[in-house]
């Protein structure tokens, strides 16, 4: 099986050093606000908080070891659908393993996946058992990163899902597993509506779910269960203005976020920070190597019209049917809102694991529960 197509170019970041000046001298000329005195988190992220992040990001952060890591996994480019993808294809020395696409979301990139790339595709060298092995490609979604210029408008979760099929199949792959959270958990049961035939699978974590208008929907559900609705209600009512910012104006938005380091860092860390494990400190390089990403990129805009198109697709809204491809749904305790019941409407679920440790970014935050519930997943399916 081919690693590439003679239209998958080899990709290997390489941020000029003109940039990562450009950057410091920005972040030292930032203009702060002053903090309205007696006010906390529940107006946004501290500045005392982004003056830290903000410095780190200046004197201490060393992104060229975060380049070096990122580019252990090879990468490629391709065109889909007039798209440019970016994405890491890494092949699994056993040659039984089962090809598996991971799919970020926002304001994630393909780097939450890195830690869990070896335990993947190279189990025997974590004392794991050779048959869990997997062929990983991690795409960055359209507008992300470096699969940029956004070429026009109409990126949906179906396009893009679209696009992800046409991706694998131009690497070889003809049957796959599919693993996403956040948006990624939207895309990779997409992907088994559309072709259910060439998913053996679709794992998902941080999945959205709704109950319905009728009372009796929340009878009988557990204590846990009646507290992912109380988090998701408080989302919904307090959490969302970030969402209604890119879903309406994207480009708006763009301005001062390509223009202001310390507004892109802002953006991205009050969000990583607020869907994290808050018993597990995130590390302030994790935050600022995701920072860089979008703000190397200039993707702060681009990545923002993913909300927009959501906002504007009926499809979006629609309710879902059920793929028939089987489902294996990751639920962080600390961070997650989904309930089993109303996920089985659009899914076939067959493996529901909730985990203490990690939050909405369970592949970074805990690659080793996130791992084995892969493993276990899938080897159920062979």
């Amino acid at each position: 099986m081919p690693t590439t197509a003679p239209s998958v170019r080899p990709f290997r970041i390489d941020v000029p050093e003109s940039d990562l000046a450009d950057l410091r001298d920005r972040l030292g000329r930032t203009r702060w606000p002053d903090a309205v005195p007696g006010t906390g988190p529940e107006r946004g992220l501290s500045v005392a908080t982004l003056r830290d992040l903000v410095e780190r990001w200046r004197t201490a952060f060393d992104w060229r070891a975060a380049e070096a890591a990122l580019n252990a996994l090879p990468q490629f480019t391709t065109q889909v659908d007039g798209q440019t993808v970016h994405f890491a294809h890494v092949r699994s020395p056993e040659p039984g393993a089962t090809p598996l696409l991971l799919v970020h979301g926002w304001p994630s990139t393909f780097a939450e996946f890195a830690d869990a790339v070896g335990p993947l595709t190279n189990p025997r060298a974590y004392g794991g058992d050779p048959a869990d092995a997997f062929h990983v490609v991690v795409p960055s979604l359209p507008g992300h990163g470096f699969s940029t210029p956004l070429a026009g408008a109409g990126w949906t979760v179906g396009r893009t899902a679209a696009a992800f099929h046409a991706l694998m199949g131009r690497l070889g792959y003809d049957r796959y597993g599919v693993q996403g959270g956040d948006r990624g958990a939207e895309v990779a049961p997409e992907m088994a509506r559309q072709a259910p035939a060439s998913v053996v699978g679709v794992h998902v974590n941080a999945l959205v779910t709704f109950p319905s208008d009728d009372p009796a929907d929340l009878d009988g559900l557990t204590a846990d269960e009646h507290e992912r609705l109380a988090r998701l209600q408080t989302f919904v009512d307090d959490g969302m203005g970030f969402a209604a910012i890119q879903g309406t104006r994207p480009q708006t938005l763009a301005y001062g976020l390509t223009d202001s380091p310390a507004g892109q860092l802002a953006w991205v860390a009050e969000k990583v920070t607020a869907w994290s494990d808050p018993a597990v400190p995130v590390d302030p390089d994790v935050i600022l190597t995701t920072a860089s990403l979008y703000w190397f990129t200039r993707t702060a805009g681009s990545s923002a019209h993913l909300y927009y198109e959501g906002a504007h697709d009926p499809a979006a809204w629609a309710p879902k049917e059920p793929s028939g491809v089987p489902t294996g749904v990751l639920v962080s305790m600390s961070q997650d809102v989904a309930v089993r019941r109303f996920a089985e409407r659009a899914h076939r679920v067959v493996r529901w694991t909730e985990v203490e440790r990690g939050g909405h970014f369970l592949a970074a935050e805990n690659p080793g529960a996130f791992v084995d519930d892969l493993r276990a997943f899938f080897g159920a399916l062979r």
